[in-house]
């Protein structure tokens, strides 16, 4: 079944169950929030501040949310 199947499918269920299963699929990610996680404020704040720098200078393209899932269903 295809990722585009899956979402469908998903789409059809209620609320409270999209939210169950978003949860369920989150939290089989292999600790997607702990980077954020080890850094204190401070750290996190600098990073911030030199992404930003980095977008500003031309360095690096942002990418719209569209354009993100787009680059990771083509990563498959």
């Amino acid at each position: 079944m295809s990722i585009d199947q899956i979402a469908s499918e998903a789409l059809r269920l209620n609320a409270h169950d999209r939210a169950m299963l978003a949860q369920t699929i989150w939290e089989s990610l292999e600790a997607p929030y702990l980077v954020a996680a080890d850094m204190s404020d401070d750290e996190a704040i600098v990073l911030a501040k030199r992404r930003d720098s980095e977008i500003e200078n031309g360095e690096v393209e942002a990418l719209s949310h569209k354009q993100l899932m787009a680059k990771l269903r083509d990563a498959r």
